[in-house]
């Protein structure tokens, strides 16, 4: 897909939908002395959410799994709503676009492994973290030049802020 193409999809993205274990983090399972899951979140991500928010476009993280720390940093993030536990994830869609008030090519959604594959395949901008399965790479309409958990949402974000030409708006032209 060409440059100008993939600027077409993320200008008309009002709702970006985030797979999270391997999207946010790197996918790494790490666990405490106490047995207790721990996740790391990368702070550029963080900060790339935030100010899709601040230009009007909401976040949703969409996770097979639910957990207290996904929770969290959806709170930190401003993200508008976790939805856990619903597989296929696509089952989710119909109720999202009708909550959000969006149609299927307003929506991009951040995939890595096989059962988010789906999902990707039905929204109008459907994007493979760098180091996801083959399969999803091969079905997304774009692939991000970094890996999950390392900064691959924030390039994203910055591709929507872009296209919807709110990139130094939202910035503010001195941080540019």
């Amino acid at each position: 897909m060409t440059k100008d193409k993939v600027k077409e999809f993320f200008k008309k993205i009002k709702l970006l939908i985030l797979d999270v274990d391997g999207v946010l983090t790197k996918g790494e399972v790490i666990y405490d002395e106490e047995g207790r899951e721990v996740k790391v979140f990368n702070v550029k991500d963080g900060l790339g959410i935030s100010l899709l928010k601040k230009a009007g476009v909401k976040t949703i993280f969409l996770t097979a799994k639910d957990s207290f720390m996904v929770r969290r940093r959806a709170k930190d993030c401003g993200v508008e709503e976790v939805i856990a536990g619903v597989l296929p994830k696509e089952k989710a869609l119909p109720e999202i676009k009708e909550k959000y008030k969006v149609k299927e090519e307003e929506i991009c959604f951040v995939g890595d492994d096989v059962i988010d594959l789906a999902l990707m395949k039905k929204v109008g901008m459907g994007v493979a973290v760098k180091d996801a399965h083959f399969e999803v790479k091969k079905g997304a309409k774009y692939v991000t030049a970094k890996k999950g958990g390392e900064g691959a949402v924030r390039e994203v974000v910055d591709l929507i802020l872009k296209g919807k030409k709110l990139y130094k708006k939202v910035l503010g032209e001195g941080n540019i």
